[in-house]
């Protein structure tokens, strides 16, 4: 006899404590295990036509599929930008899932009242006025494209045309200004129907800096002849995590017409530090604003926030027009704010971490990591084979070989890192050379792992010398 969903209905508070017992496992090893694993994933096997149930199913991938997975909520962990996830988000994900509810209204139950106030203290972190309005979405790329799309029929506003009716071809092209622009805006110009090509790079200052010159900036919207535009800001760029200087770019906006986007997909979280909160000066002022909350937030994937000033134009492309869920009101559900109608209770995690942390905890994480990302820049700093590209100047050390730093050698190191087990690091090119990063944002992070992380690099650039 093979399980059967009734079989394992009447077994749940066993089966989630196996599943418990599993994660608890991985959860406490993460430390300890390899973090990268590199090596050639199991081959598919067919669909079983007889199900194992949910014990055979949770044996079966423990012991196929698990040895594989990599340490990615680890501690050293520092490729991309990936947080880990706090007891507390873990607490309330399993717990999304169990309550399973579908947050595209708020008529059958109190989900989307709880996002609202997780939105609610997310724009106090940030330093938003409650003109902002918000919603979650699955990452920053969404969160980018949401934005864009709001921008878009901001430009047809000024223009006297709807989009969201008539079709992106109804306003001609457009010019898309940015000094040092994540790859995510070029594939939402993408999907918007705007196209990467018009997505045009401004100057940025000099001195090995990614921030945009704000006067490069101002002579390039001043060559459009008062035709409006959008420009994308920066608070945080990849490589360096420079901040554009997002109240002298606010500021043109009264002699330029113009939509100011601000990716603060990462950079954001430096509003919760008195140290930093400088750097996001002027973020109120933007009219769409994309953070990643699975970054430094250390929520578990997918998880990210937009903003905007401009609620009503939102609305006009994202409502979605049937009798059965009703037309947007005056405070609309969220399937009319963004691509999704169907939606999980992404908030829920968010929610319990704000709640067991508060600001304060959070405001640690961020001051801790940067402290982590400078003594590994110090570190490399020590080390001749090694050379870093840009000033560490908040959580991501830009740096590659002192030699001869080819595409071919230094993804090489990098292979070399992960292979080790030890480490993970991403490649880049910062300046015309290729680089590594190494991205600081996970809460488990300590003196120690950073110190390991060093090692771990010097051994590997030992290795890259022929």
């Amino acid at each position: 006899m093979h399980p059967t969903l009734a079989d394992d209905l009447s077994r749940l508070p066993e089966l989630l404590q196996s599943a418990r017992d599993v994660a608890a496992r991985e959860v406490s090893g993460l430390g300890d295990r390899p973090v990268a694993r590199p090596g050639a994933a199991p081959s598919p096997e067919r669909l079983p036509a007889e199900g194992a149930g949910a014990e055979g199913a949770l044996a079966r991938f423990a012991e196929r599929w698990a040895p594989g997975f990599s340490g990615s909520a680890g501690p050293r962990y520092l490729g991309f930008v990936t947080g880990g996830t706090t007891p507390a988000a873990l607490t309330g994900d399993w717990l999304t899932g169990a309550y399973d509810q579908n947050v595209s209204g708020g008529g059958d139950s109190s989900a989307a009242a709880l996002e609202h106030e997780t939105l609610g203290w997310l724009r106090e972190l940030f330093g938003l006025s409650e003109v902002h309005s918000g919603a979650f979405v699955t990452g920053a790329t969404v969160s980018n494209t949401v934005g864009l799309a709001i921008a878009r029929e901001w430009l047809g506003e000024r223009q006297g045309v709807s989009v969201s009716r008539d079709g992106v071809a109804a306003l001609g092209p457009v010019d898309v200004l940015s000094g040092s622009p994540h790859s995510s805006i070029a594939k939402a110009l993408s999907v918007l129907g705007i196209g990467r090509d018009r997505l045009r790079r401004v100057p940025v200052l000099e001195g090995n800096r990614e921030a945009v010159d704000v006067e490069r900036l101002a002579a390039a919207l001043d060559a459009l002849g008062g035709r409006p535009a959008v420009v994308v800001a920066n608070a945080g760029t990849v490589n360096s995590v420079d901040f554009d200087d997002l109240r002298a770019v606010a500021a043109l906006k009264e002699r330029y017409d113009f939509w100011l986007h601000v990716d603060a997909a990462f950079g954001g979280f430096a509003a919760l530090s008195p140290t930093y909160a400088h750097l996001t000066d002027g973020l109120d002022a933007a009219d769409s604003i994309c953070v990643d909350l699975h970054k430094w937030l250390n929520v578990p994937y997918d998880a990210a926030v937009q903003f905007t000033r401009r609620q009503d134009l939102q609305v006009q492309v994202f409502h979605n027009a049937s009798p059965y869920l009703g037309p947007p009101t005056a405070d609309p559900d969220f399937l009319h704010l963004t691509p999704e109608n169907s939606r999980r209770l992404r908030a829920l995690p968010t929610w319990f971490s704000l709640m067991a942390y508060g600001h304060e905890g959070h405001r640690e994480i961020v001051e801790r990591t940067i402290a982590l990302a400078r003594r590994l820049g110090e570190g490399i700093a020590e080390v001749p084979r090694l050379r870093l590209l840009a000033p560490v100047r908040l959580n991501v050390v830009c740096f590659t070989l002192a030699d001869d730093p080819t595409q071919e050698r230094v993804h090489a190191l990098a292979r070399s890192v992960a292979d080790s087990g030890e480490a993970f690091v991403t490649p880049t090119v910062y300046g015309g050379t290729h680089a590594l990063r190494a991205a600081f944002s996970n809460w488990r992070t300590s003196e120690a792992d950073t110190d390991r992380v060093l090692d771990a690099l010097v051994r590997a650039s030992s290795s890259a010398r022929a």
